[in-house]
């Protein structure tokens, strides 16, 4: 993912180059506003329209959930939106960050689908590290910072975060079920975890995943109760070194997920595949 890059930075410069349209009247034409030789009332007045929101948008903010470290950020839209619009998180893996999610075509993607008639939605993500988005022994808490700080933040950018949902690959598979549960169903309108990082024991988990059996059995999502009432979606390729344990994950849900298994491997050609899918099944969850 890290050596794939941003997208272009087409997105960006166009977010910035969007000028606010204004309803000015032709000058062979009388002005509405004093027709009849009195203004109208203000609720009456035409109003200027509102400039579109940019489609692509970076930042940086302090995070004390993490120690103190600046977290990245970035925020995509589809163009020409001017209402607030609820965002999907986006969790990346393990050594990855949130510009290299972009890469997926996540920004491509918005565009297109606005031309499909798939309902408006934003997409959202920041920096979290290699802790596995929940609290470590060292302090650092980075579930704290996207539950906190970051959809919090995502409110003076424009976003209505009232329902969000959640999205992740791998390490941020993972967290995406974790933090999606954690939120509640009241709020968290769906969760799509891809190639979810799960291990069935604190033995088996990869080095730095965990601190110890303890903190295992404190962020395990096995048997999350909350994952039974919010939509769940898990994809997985059958050649991915977590297929046996998506496949027993999914075994132990009351209710089948959406989703399923298909070739491919745990890397971004097969997570790219499967990303209009999933973002499509997104959206309806999310809007409604």
């Amino acid at each position: 993912m890290l050596r794939l890059g941003i997208l272009t930075a087409t997105g960006a410069a166009t977010a910035y180059a969007v000028g606010t349209a204004l309803r000015d009247p032709s000058p062979s034409v009388a002005d509405p506003s004093t027709a009849g030789g009195a203004p109208l009332s203000p609720s009456k007045q035409l109003q200027p329209a509102s400039a579109p929101a940019p489609t692509y948008l970076t930042g940086s903010f302090v995070s004390a959930a993490r120690g103190g470290v600046p977290t990245e950020w970035v925020i995509a839209r589809p163009p020409g939106q001017t209402a607030p619009l609820r965002p999907v998180i986006l969790l990346h893996g393990k050594d990855a960050h949130a510009t290299g999610l972009m890469a997926l075509g996540v920004e491509q993607f918005l565009a297109d689908a606005v031309g499909a008639s798939v309902p408006p939605f934003a997409i959202a993500a920041a920096d979290g590290g290699n802790s596995y988005w929940h609290k470590r022994a060292s302090g650092e808490d980075s579930g704290a910072m996207v539950l906190d700080e970051f959809i919090p933040m995502l409110e003076t950018q424009g976003l209505d975060t009232s329902r969000v949902a959640f999205m992740g690959w791998s390490m941020g598979a993972y967290g995406a079920m974790l933090l999606g549960s954690r939120l509640g169903p009241g709020r968290t309108a769906a969760i799509c975890a891809v190639s979810p990082a799960l291990w069935t024991s604190s033995g088996a988990a990869a080095p730095g995943a965990f601190d110890g059996p303890d903190d295992y059995a404190a962020n395990n999502v096995w048997g999350l109760p909350e994952l039974n009432s919010i939509p769940l979606r898990i994809d997985c390729g059958t050649e991915d070194s977590f297929y046996d344990e998506s496949q027993q994950f999914i075994a132990q849900l009351p209710n089948p997920p959406a989703g399923g298994f298909s070739p491919g491997g745990h890397n971004v050609p097969y997570w790219s595949s499967q990303l209009t899918s999933e973002l499509s099944w997104i959206a309806p969850l999310l809007v409604a």
